[in-house]
């Protein structure tokens, strides 16, 4: 029985991660073999498999989990914010559950897998869209939204992943293999373009940027650091001042970035995040994720002039859209000390290899524009990021974890 357990164990989570984009469809699905893995997970697990997560990262962020528990009991307010911590602690979970096996080769391939089926499935739909509607815009239209498997920002999250995969599977020299994984890159890199997915377009961009940093010429490293550092001052100062003459590349920057909906609502949750962290003292224990929705809204129903929008902010009780700020609102100074200690960790053993850069910047880009914790899938997919770099970390000690 265990060796039965021990050999199907690694599939089961190769599914798990298959099917949380069709989450809508398959609802209890992910659930179930979430409790498939946790059922089986005492009878795969051995004794030396604990001392993968054996690291200071993963000590962290098990203190960071523990800590909001903790605040939440003291200040008693566990019961309403439980529905949060309990993404957080997935994403704990599925590391942890990952130690029985052996490779990333499985999760791997289940990020490639399902951003592939996500692709075909939206791909589909919006061809169908196209015969039936007669004006039909790719992008932000909302046809194309409505078109997709999952939400925009997490299926260009997935995206993102899977390209990042399938450049870390490039076999040295040639290799058969080798084209599809280039032809995966190119086929999630035109998907993002064709659902105008503006936050992974700019984080590729990003990455690109980052990739320069690892090449064999160190002596161009620092140039393109300056180059990098240059273009974004310059794309600040001309998109987000108040210069009424903005051309060529700063107004591209600006109906890129700017001049839609979604940054619009980050603008201004952004802006009463922060109003409410410089209107009050050095906030030590936090209002809690209920209680920094209802500072959210106080700000909404007082800053926002328009009677519509008003009322949009306050009854769908938007968050602050970034994690790092939420983290703060809800669970003090010393919550947001230990997250950021971690995301510092994870950059200081991972800043020599490219591939480990890239996920942890990928995680750090979207805490900023999104609560991803605040969001299963989003906590799924943090869940990966984790595995690959906590687990990647302790490889280099005990040479129990071989990658795929």
């Amino acid at each position: 029985m265990k060796v039965l357990l021990s050999a199907i164990y690694p599939y089961i989570y190769l599914l798990l991660f298959f099917t949380i984009p069709f989450d809508e469809y398959t609802r209890a699905l992910p659930n179930i073999l979430l409790a498939v893995l946790v059922v089986a997970f005492p009878f795969v697990v051995k004794k030396t498999d604990f001392s993968k997560i054996k690291t200071i990262p993963a000590l962290i962020f098990t203190s960071f989990c523990l800590y909001l528990i903790l605040n939440a009991l003291v200040f008693n307010r566990l019961e309403e914010d439980f529905t949060v911590i309990k993404k957080i602690l997935l994403c704990l979970g599925l590391v942890i559950l990952y130690i029985p096996i052996q490779c990333f080769d499985k999760i791997n391939k289940a990020i490639l897998f399902s951003s592939f089926a996500a692709i075909v499935f939206s791909v589909i739909n919006i061809i169908i869209l196209t015969n039936t509607i007669t004006e039909f815009q790719f992008g932000s239209s909302p046809q194309v939204i409505e078109a997709l498997l999952i939400d925009r920002l997490y299926l260009g999250f997935l995206c993102v992943l899977s390209i990042l995969v399938s450049y870390n599977s490039f076999k040295p020299k040639f290799h058969p293999v080798n084209r599809y994984y280039f032809a995966n890159i190119i086929a999630n890199t035109l998907f993002l373009f064709l659902i105008g997915s503006k936050i992974s377009i700019a984080l590729l961009a990003v990455l690109l940027v980052i990739r320069q940093l690892y090449g064999n010429n160190k002596k161009i490293r620092i140039p393109i650091v300056i180059g990098a550092l240059t273009l974004c001052c310059i794309l600040y100062l001309s998109v987000f001042t108040g210069s009424t003459q903005k051309k060529g590349i700063a107004k591209a920057a600006q109906n890129f970035l700017v001049n839609t909906t979604t940054w619009e609502t980050r603008s201004i949750t952004w802006e009463c995040a922060i109003n409410n962290i410089e209107n009050k003292s050095i906030n030590w224990s936090g209002f809690g994720f209920y209680g920094t929705k209802d500072q959210l809204v106080s700000c909404y129903q007082t800053t926002i002039d328009d009677t519509y929008k008003k009322n949009q902010f306050t009854s769908k009780r938007y968050n602050a859209h970034n994690q790092f700020l939420d983290l703060y609102l809800s669970s003090g100074v010393i919550g947001f000390l230990l997250f950021a200690a971690f995301v510092i960790t994870l950059f200081v053993k991972n800043r020599n290899n490219f591939y480990y850069t890239a996920l942890l910047a990928t995680l750090i880009m979207y805490c900023m524009v999104e609560n991803v914790f605040q969001r299963q899938m989003g906590a799924y997919y943090i869940g990966f990021i984790l595995i690959i770099l906590v687990l990647k970390i302790n490889k280099e000690q005990n040479k129990t974890i071989k990658e795929g």
